[in-house]
């Protein structure tokens, strides 16, 4: 399995990048992978609670209908939902724009033994601000460097982060859509102002692709993952999430001395 980790100061054609891209992996084989990798993922969870050292936060950019919600449903399947945070970032209230735009992401930053999930994220103040004109260019241009600071911090505080973009092609887009029109039980999630953002589509490649260039770092990489194939994505995204979590050596911490003389009548 592949995905596409963005070095620091890549610059990244997503036209060039295959969304319906498998690497050979066939849906069984990546059926089989997802499973493993849930379970595998319940056992981390816990000893990362136990431990209470570490953190793990998730962040999902895509454009609209390329997978997020499903995503989260697939993988985080197996865990204990005590010890997962899930945020939407939504547009901000009148509270948040009264504040710098990383104070609302700052409060949902989960807390050490936790997994965190942001669906969408700070990366929307440099995305659709962007390509809706919402603030001035040298306002928006700040905040990738703002962003960096940010992450870095996070990271030094001991939080992994891990950054994927679901990359969607916009006929695959077009038929998600139009699935949620066509079906009665999806029909709620459609929103016509996404027929709106599809307009859009080419500014928001090249704000993402700015996005990439920017702000994945070597604290806090982007990953690009071929999402035309939901089984694909799901299979790629558990591998690298369990992978990343193995690799913090985390350990059960040690039991009070003298438990092995008590005895419990």
């Amino acid at each position: 399995m592949s995905l596409l980790k963005v070095e620091p100061g890549q610059k990244i054609k997503l036209a060039e990048v295959d969304p319906a891209g498998t690497a050979s992996l066939t849906k069984d084989a990546a059926k089989a992978v997802l499973a493993q990798n849930v379970k595998r993922m319940a056992k981390l969870q816990e000893v990362l609670y136990a431990e209470g050292k570490h953190t793990l936060l998730i962040v999902l950019q895509a454009m609209d209908a390329g997978g997020k919600d499903g995503t989260i449903r697939s993988i985080m399947s197996g865990v204990n939902p005590q010890g997962v945070t899930v945020t939407s970032f939504k547009a901000p209230t009148a509270e948040e724009l009264a504040h710098d735009f990383l104070w609302r992401v700052h409060q949902a930053v989960p807390a050490r033994g936790m997994i965190g999930i942001f669906n969408r994220s700070h990366y929307e103040d440099v995305l659709i601000v962007r390509v809706k004109n919402l603030v001035p260019k040298k306002v928006w241009q700040t905040r990738y460097q703002h962003i960096n600071n940010f992450e870095q911090l996070l990271v030094d505080s001991g939080i992994t982060l891990l950054k994927f973009y679901l990359h969607i092609s916009k006929e695959e887009q077009k038929e998600r859509l139009q699935a949620r029109l066509d079906e009665p039980d999806k029909r709620w999630k459609f929103n016509p102002g996404d027929l709106a953002e599809r307009a859009r589509w080419d500014d928001y490649m090249h704000a993402f692709e700015d996005v990439f260039e920017k702000c994945s770092t070597k604290a806090a990489p982007w990953y690009i993952v071929p999402a035309d194939k939901k089984w694909y994505r799901n299979a790629v995204i558990s591998e690298t999430i369990v992978k990343t979590m193995e690799s913090l050596e985390m350990k059960y911490p040690e039991p009070v001395a003298g438990l092995d003389k008590i005895a419990i009548e």
